[in-house]
C-alpha cells in the first residue's frame, strides 16, 4: 500500500492553532480524492475535509475553523486547524479516495489509501 504520511500534530491549548501535513506520492495526490478523518477516543472516524482540484468539503463541525489546501505538485496537503475545541482531541489520519463520498460518509475503511495518523490533542 502507498504510504501517506502526517507530521504536525501535538498538543495546544483552547482557542489555539495548529497545522498538519500529509507527504502523498504524486500518482496519488494528483488523481485521488485528498482529505482527513479524525477518530476520537470511543468513537467512529469522522471524515472532516476534502479537497480535489481546489473543490474542497468540510464537516459541520469544522467548517469555519478548518482549512484544507494542497501544494501544486499534488505531493503535499494540509489541514490548517484554527480555534481549536477540547472536542477536536483525536487522531488524524490523511487519506485518498476515489469518491468524494467517503468523506462525507465517514467511510475510512473503504479508503485505498490512509496513513498511521498523528493526534492532535486540545485542553481547555
Amino acid at each position: 500500500q502507498a504510504q501517506l504520511v502526517e507530521s504536525g500534530g501535538g498538543s495546544v491549548q483552547s482557542g489555539g492553532s495548529l497545522k498538519i501535513s500529509c507527504e502523498v506520492p504524486q500518482r496519488i495526490g494528483a488523481n485521488y480524492y485528498m482529505g482527513w478523518f479524525r477518530q476520537a477516543p470511543g468513537k467512529e472516524h469522522e471524515g472532516v475535509a476534502c479537497i480535489y482540484r481546489d473543490n474542497t468539503y468540510y464537516s459541520d463541525s469544522v467548517l469555519g475553523r478548518f482549512t484544507i489546501s494542497q501544494n501544486a505538485a499534488k505531493t503535499t496537503i494540509w489541514l490548517q486547524m484554527n480555534n481549536l475545541e477540547p472536542e477536536d482531541t483525536a487522531m488524524y489520519y490523511c487519506a485518498a479516495s476515489g469518491t468524494y463520498d467517503s468523506f462525507l460518509s465517514n467511510r475510512f475503511r473503504n479508503v485505498p489509501y490512509r496513513g498511521q495518523g498523528t493526534q492532535v490533542t486540545v485542553s481547555s
